[in-house]
């Protein structure tokens, strides 16, 4: 035989399988007898995986929900905490900034003491000894 006709031969012998399985699990689901096996097979396996669940209790050790249940909660918590540190992050450049404001405003009100004595001084130089007019008469203008 040729490699074509060998695939042929294949793919209709496998067709073949497949139906035969097909009719097989068929008529084995429908048989009343097999179909309770299955039932109650199943039926005990899930009683067996409650006594398990319920042993493992007893004995205080996590099941699979459980540590898929906690998991999450970390990871909800996780995302809490590293949204609390951004904002943290931000308030600690704000006050950072207002801070830098209160020094750059403290170096001001030195600079105007600065200059309060440096024309104190020059008061001094220019006419020593007066006491400055008052506040009114300087905004006085002599008219000739």
């Amino acid at each position: 035989m040729s490699a074509p006709e060998d695939q042929g031969f294949v793919d209709r012998l496998s067709r073949q399988g497949e139906e035969a399985l097909g009719k097989i699990a068929e008529e084995l689901i429908s048989n009343p007898v097999v179909n309770g096996a299955l039932t109650k097979a199943f039926e005990a396996r899930e009683r067996a995986s409650q006594a398990q669940e319920a042993a493992m209790g007893a004995f205080n050790i996590p099941s699979a929900a459980d540590v898929e249940r906690i998991t999450r909660r970390l990871r909800s918590v996780s995302q809490r905490l590293e949204g609390i540190e951004d904002s943290l992050d931000r308030l600690e450049q704000q006050v950072d900034a207002a801070g830098n404001r209160a020094e750059a405003a403290a170096g001001g009100d030195e600079r105007l003491e600065e200059i309060a004595r440096d024309l104190a001084a020059l008061r001094e130089v220019v006419a020593p000894g007066q006491e400055p007019p008052p506040r009114a008469q300087e905004r006085l203008t002599v008219n000739e």
